[in-house]
């Protein structure tokens, strides 16, 4: 589609926060995806890679889907699109926040050209302080009332292997949420069961 093909390119191109950082703009996505992931921002190793979730965090976020890294990448499955596209950034303890000015920028073009998102998976809190209104002010309430924007936003916490304790914490989310959006993913996808 000559449409998402230019899309790309322009996003590609982007250095909007060129003063701030080093654009390496890092998405995925095409008209026909159904499944949408927005996250924080890239880090270092998929800033390195140009590959999103190339790391630790998107290990566990495909198990979480029960996919493979086939059908992950693959932009007519799913589309990932971060809050930020590129890497912020190191601060004092860990990435830095997204850049404010790229979800504005890039956003509502992307979704405009994927009109068969049916879930999207809102991972972290910046996603979520952005898509959801009247949310709950802690992470934990949101992904608790998870249910309130089902199917059409997920509030998911971050898969970073640093959310261990929140996960050990909470094991509701991966008995009760994780098997939801599992379900949903397969059915929608049409692939089976990988897990």
């Amino acid at each position: 589609m000559k449409q998402v093909d230019n899309l790309r390119d322009l996003i590609h191109h982007c250095e909007i926060c060129k003063d701030h950082l080093e654009p390496r703009p890092i998405i995925q996505f095409s008209s026909k995806a159904r499944l949408l992931l927005i996250g924080q921002a890239p880090g270092l190793k998929v800033h390195q890679t140009g590959i999103p979730f190339n790391d630790p965090s998107g290990d566990r976020l495909r198990q979480w889907l029960g996919l493979d890294k086939d059908t992950f990448y693959n932009p007519e499955h799913i589309a990932i699109m971060p809050m930020g596209l590129c890497y912020p950034g190191k601060g004092k303890t860990g990435d830095l926040p997204p850049r404010p000015e790229c979800a504005p920028q890039w956003h509502q073009p992307v979704l405009d050209l994927m009109p068969n998102i049916g879930m999207t998976l809102l991972i972290g809190q910046y996603a979520q302080n952005y898509y959801l209104q009247d949310k709950p002010k802690t992470l934990t309430e949101t992904v608790k009332q998870w249910q309130q924007w089902a199917p059409r936003y997920i509030p998911l916490p971050h898969p970073s292997p640093r959310n261990a304790i929140w996960l050990k914490k909470n094991p509701w989310f991966e008995s009760d949420v994780v098997p939801y959006i599992r379900q949903y993913v397969h059915q929608h996808l049409a692939i089976k069961d990988q897990v």
